[in-house]
């Protein structure tokens, strides 16, 4: 997912969203312990995408705008 997806949307489906990802990262974790997985990308970019997800709400919660055109 791209900041710019992740910016558009509001504070409670990011949290919705991160919850999901948290749940999707720990059944992909499951998953590669018991075999299944073979791919070490998809960990990865879960993680990735919860990280890029928790710094936008940062930046929410701190009043930094990312997006263009918007003067602070």
């Amino acid at each position: 997912m791209k900041a710019t997806e992740i910016r558009s949307k509001s504070r409670q489906e990011i949290l919705d969203e991160i919850e999901a990802s948290r749940r999707e990262l720990l059944n992909v974790r499951f998953q590669w312990q018991s075999g299944e997985i073979r791919n070490p990308a998809q960990r990865k970019d879960i993680k990735r995408n919860i990280a890029r997800m928790v710094t936008i709400l940062r930046e929410m919660d701190l009043g930094i705008s990312k997006r263009p055109g918007i003067k602070e």
